[in-house]
């Protein structure tokens, strides 16, 4: 019981992580999810096959809970452009898809590799990505589609929302930043649900898989993650006008790329 507390307790921490890193600099709380349950899942002693995997589709089901409060505010607030979602959710869903039939064909150890090397390009990105506002015309829908399968396909191999993605494409054309962020937001609650459906589906059935799970997505896990993410996915926001964004950038893509180190090395 004791041991189970603890765990809990990891979760919530790292939804609380998770969503003060959203709120304050608009990563997805996947980037910082996924490492933390890849880490608890091998404490626990769960089977090396199957827990990255499950680490994923867990962060994956984590995003659909944080998107959906996300998407809600942008939307209130003007900030989501409905019509672009639109041309690039075919392509969004169909990149969910099939990004999760892939990974789930990889070995876990290779995921996790992955995974690292992700983390330290994005910490670099960070570290080195200045703001230019972007001055293209919007594309045509095939381009929209298309790029919304990669960021789709790239998004639930890697567990994450597609912000990381779909923010550098849609700064590049003429919306506002507020719209950028909104509609990135909104590409996100796409990815998560289905990305998180299929691992659902994918892994049903599996052995060595633990109790409480349902395909590959860890239900305590996905509920102490969540709970605490979309709570302080609002104090970030507020905190976001108190201190120095700058520091705070540099601060969480060294943790990134740490984690992510560890993981190439381990």
């Amino acid at each position: 019981m004791a041991d189970f507390m603890m765990l809990l307790l990891t979760y919530l921490l790292a939804g609380i992580f998770a969503g003060l890193v959203a709120g304050l600099l608009g990563v997805g709380g996947g980037i910082i999810v996924v490492p933390v349950l890849i880490l608890a899942f091998e404490a626990q002693g769960f089977s090396a096959e199957h827990l990255t995997h499950m680490a994923i589709a867990t962060s994956l089901a984590t995003i659909v809970f944080t998107s959906a409060s996300s998407v809600y505010n942008h939307h209130r607030l003007g900030g989501v452009r409905w019509d672009v979602l639109r041309v690039m959710l075919p392509g969004i869903a169909g990149g969910a898809v099939a990004g999760v039939l892939v990974v789930i064909q990889l070995d876990g150890e290779w995921v996790k590799k992955l995974i690292g090397l992700f983390a330290v390009v994005v910490a670099a990105r960070m570290l080195t990505a200045g703001r230019h506002a972007g001055n293209r015309h919007l594309p045509a829908w095939p381009v929209f589609s298309l790029v919304g399968f990669g960021i789709g396909g790239a998004s639930t191999m890697f567990g994450i929302g597609g912000g990381t993605f779909s923010v550098p494409f849609l700064s590049r054309y003429r919306l506002r930043m507020q719209a950028v962020v909104g509609t990135a937001a909104a590409c996100g609650m796409p990815i998560a649900v289905v990305g998180a459906f299929t691992n659902m589906l994918a892994g049903a059935g599996l052995a060595n898989m633990p109790e409480w799970s349902i395909g590959y997505v860890y239900l305590p896990a996905l509920f102490g993650v969540a709970a605490a993410s979309v709570v302080f996915a609002r104090v970030g926001a507020i905190w976001a006008h108190r201190v120095s964004s700058l520091w705070l950038k540099r601060i969480f893509a060294l943790c990134l790329a740490i984690v992510g180190v560890r993981f190439l090395v381990s």
